[in-house]
């Protein structure tokens, strides 16, 4: 059985995180969205106007930088991706 790390910080709900990962030309912004623990986030894109407001709403916290990486062959290190490594990674680039 693996353990894992405790959180520094304990798990706060109230605690919003954006991180934003690319500004499209056509004016989208992709991001990724969390509560509570930064680590644990699902993937978005908005309108610039309505990430905007978006942010406002939920009251986040920007979060800058990458999420650190898991050790290569640990467990940890198989879910360590996001759909947008994917796409960079593992499927053709479209124009």
């Amino acid at each position: 059985m693996h353990r894992q790390t405790p959180p520094t910080e304990p798990f706060d709900p109230e605690r919003k995180f954006i991180r934003v990962t690319s500004i499209h030309a056509r004016g989208f912004v992709e991001f990724e969205f969390s509560i509570g623990d930064p680590q644990l986030f699902v993937e978005m894109i908005l309108p610039r106007a309505e990430f905007e407001q978006f942010c406002r709403d939920q009251h986040v916290q920007p979060t800058h930088g990458a999420l650190p990486q898991a050790a290569a062959g640990s467990a940890e290190h198989e879910w360590d991706w996001s759909l947008r490594t994917a796409r960079e990674q593992r499927f053709r680039r479209e124009s």
